[in-house]
């Protein structure tokens, strides 16, 4: 039987990957500093053998007894009204963090997985985004906490790979929703559907026009499990590489509530807010037989149905 530690455990992607190894089999470790997370996201575990949960900062030194056969690294501030709040602990989690969990995996002889970010490729020249692409952060701006802060995540996975041999895996997860996401997460599903529900006008930024592409969480923890077990050390995009401009998914979300009273307002486009995003998921397909299989109608029904129960 396989042990796992999973960090960010109780956050959105966190809790369904513990969700998902448990659901294989797995012996399943959640770490988390709760300072994004929430503990009811994992509250159903906790009565499962399999499952224990450790409250820790993984900026500081991390020590879990026993063996661990696999690590999970997804601690991290992830929206960007919270890596602006705490730009610090963002910093300090993608590179003090990934550094203690990629030497408790050397020692360990874990295979990891970090989670990086589309935000690597910042407001990308090059479209849609292949891993082959560097490209194009502003390091000093806003959004560089987050944006460098994965960037040498990759770069000191790589390095622990290549200098002290231990299997490493680097998935680049793109706009990723479903149930469990935050009401007030500031990113702009649960904001439109929040804002719905509750009759309050629609925040767009900008005109509207700057591109996403969302993907379901259920294919996205596919795609990390098959990468996980994969043999591939190189990253990986894993999204959904359907188009969509903000102002269509504000407009579609408002289409799916007809009793709501709400309209859309524009407020000026942040800075070193991406204008397209869109993943290439060539290495993907090739790689792991993976594609998202969840369309974006039935994805936001059952998203909006997880918030109707805990929108007030």
């Amino acid at each position: 039987m396989s042990r796992i530690l999973i960090t960010g455990a109780a956050g959105f992607l966190g809790s369904h990957l513990c969700d998902r190894f448990y659901e294989e089999g797995y012996d399943v470790v959640g770490m988390d500093n709760l300072l994004t997370g929430s503990l009811t996201n994992i509250e159903h575990l906790f009565k499962q053998k399999r499952f224990e949960f450790y409250h820790h900062d993984v900026s500081k030194f991390v020590h879990v007894p026993g063996p661990l056969d696999f690590i999970l690294h997804f601690a991290s501030p992830a929206s960007p009204i919270d890596y602006l709040k705490m730009p610090i602990q963002t910093l300090k989690v993608g590179s003090l963090g990934t550094h203690n969990l990629l030497g408790l995996a050397r020692v360990k002889k874990s295979r990891i997985l970090i989670a990086s970010t589309s935000e690597v490729y910042g407001d990308p020249l090059v479209h849609p985004q292949t891993e082959d692409y560097w490209g194009n952060v502003n390091p000093v701006g806003p959004r560089g906490v987050y944006d460098e802060a994965k960037r040498f995540q990759e770069a000191i996975t790589m390095a622990y790979h290549t200098a002290h041999g231990v299997e490493t895996r680097i998935v680049r997860i793109f706009n990723t929703y479903g149930p469990r996401m935050r009401v007030e997460d500031g990113r702009a599903l649960p904001a439109f559907m929040g804002q719905s529900l509750r009759n309050q006008d629609i925040t767009v930024f900008g005109d509207g026009s700057q591109t996403r592409s969302f993907c379901y969480v259920d294919d996205l923890i596919e795609g990390i499990f098959r990468l996980l077990h994969s043999d591939y050390s190189d990253p990986v995009n894993i999204g959904n590489p359907t188009e969509i401009t903000i102002k269509q998914l504000a407009e579609e979300i408002l289409a799916m509530i007809p009793e709501s009273k709400s309209n859309l307002v524009y407020k000026p486009l942040p800075l070193d807010d991406p204008k397209v995003r869109q993943p290439d998921i060539s290495r993907a397909k090739e790689i792991l037989e993976w594609q998202p299989l969840v369309d974006r109608k039935e994805g936001l029904s059952r998203t909006l149905d997880y918030f109707k129960t805990v929108v007030k």
